[in-house]
C-alpha cells in the first residue's frame, strides 16, 4: 500500500501560478503510476495530468495542456502539478492518485490509493 499527502493549495490571483506537492509513504513509490485529478463544487471528479512510474511519460487533459506540468522526485517519494496561469476555472479540490502500474491514467478508476485533497482557488 501507499499512502499519500497532497500540499500546496491556496487562494490566488487569475494568473499566478502554484505549485502542488503529493507526498507518499509506504510501498516503493517508484512502482507507482500518479495522476492529478480535481473537483470543482457540483461538478464530476476529473482528470488534469499522470506520469509515468519513471517520471518519462506523462499526459495531460486538453484544459491544461500548456500550462500545467506534472512531474516527480521518486527520491524523494514525491509527484508535482507545477500549475501556470492559472484561471478562475481551475478552483477546485486537487487530489493525486496512485495505480500499481508503469503508466498513469486518465481513468480514476484504475487508481487504488488516493489523498485527501488540498484546495485551489483562483479568483478573478
Amino acid at each position: 500500500q501507499v499512502q499519500l499527502v497532497e500540499s500546496g493549495g491556496g487562494l490566488v490571483q487569475a494568473g499566478d501560478s502554484l505549485r502542488l506537492s503529493c507526498a507518499a509513504s509506504g510501498r516503493d513509490f517508484s512502482w507507482y503510476g500518479v495522476g492529478w485529478f480535481r473537483q470543482a463544487p457540483g461538478k464530476e471528479r476529473e482528470f488534469v495530468a499522470a506520469v509515468s512510474y519513471s517520471g518519462g511519460s506523462t499526459i495531460y487533459a486538453d484544459s491544461v495542456k500548456g500550462r500545467f506540468v506534472i512531474s516527480r522526485d521518486n527520491a524523494k517519494n514525491t509527484a508535482y502539478l507545477q500549475m501556470n496561469n492559472l484561471i478562475p476555472e481551475d478552483t477546485a479540490l486537487y487530489y493525486c492518485a496512485a495505480r500499481l502500474h508503469a503508466l498513469g491514467s486518465r481513468t480514476s478508476a484504475e487508481y487504488s490509493y488516493w489523498g485527501q485533497g488540498t484546495q485551489v482557488t483562483v479568483s478573478s
